[in-house]
């Protein structure tokens, strides 16, 4: 069994389905909900609601951005979805989609996020999408976040015991 899982792929491919699963006959797991609080969204609403009823009730939640504390310390495995949902909001709070100069703080918490995974004393499941199989975004902070989300990917990727890629509902490992 793995210590450091990355599941990759494109949106509605699986992934969370498939991190769920490598988990599933944990008792104790602390599923972190990196998307944040979009109340009034009812298509927001509708895919928290559908993550929520697969999981077991003895599953616990944090809703956070702030995952090196989580991976720092020991505790039960963590399933973080996703690290997609948590560089846009890193970049939110760095307020970097239109001050592209600030970049480089973003740059420095996924080195810390990194240096986090590589070391946790957990089991860890992280979902992510792969965003940058596609169409080049028409504007720079866009471009920017596809970038920096390539670089994240890879990054937690090297550092990862095992690597996953999901696509249509089948998930393979990459080597």
């Amino acid at each position: 069994m793995s210590d450091r899982t990355l599941i990759l792929g494109g949106a509605r491919s699986g992934k969370s389905i498939a991190a769920e699963r490598l988990l599933s006959l944990e008792s104790d797991v602390l599923y972190v909900a990196t998307g944040g609080d979009d109340s009034g969204n009812a298509e927001w609403a509708a895919r928290v609601a559908k993550h929520q009823s697969r999981r077991p009730d003895s599953w616990g939640l944090a809703e956070t951005i702030d995952l090196v504390p989580l991976l720092s310390t020991p505790g039960p495995p963590l399933l973080i979805d996703c690290l997609t949902l948590w560089l846009s909001r890193t970049m939110d709070t760095a307020d970097v989609w239109t001050n592209l100069h600030r970049a480089d703080a973003v740059e420095q918490q996924i080195a810390e996020l990194a240096d986090a995974w590589s070391t946790t004393p957990r089991r860890v499941v992280a979902v992510s999408n792969d965003v940058g199989s596609g169409i080049v975004p028409a504007d720079p902070g866009t471009r920017l976040f596809r970038d920096l989300m390539g670089r994240l990917n890879t990054t937690i990727s090297l550092a990862s015991d095992q690597v996953l890629w999901t696509i249509a509902g089948r998930t393979v490992p990459l080597t």
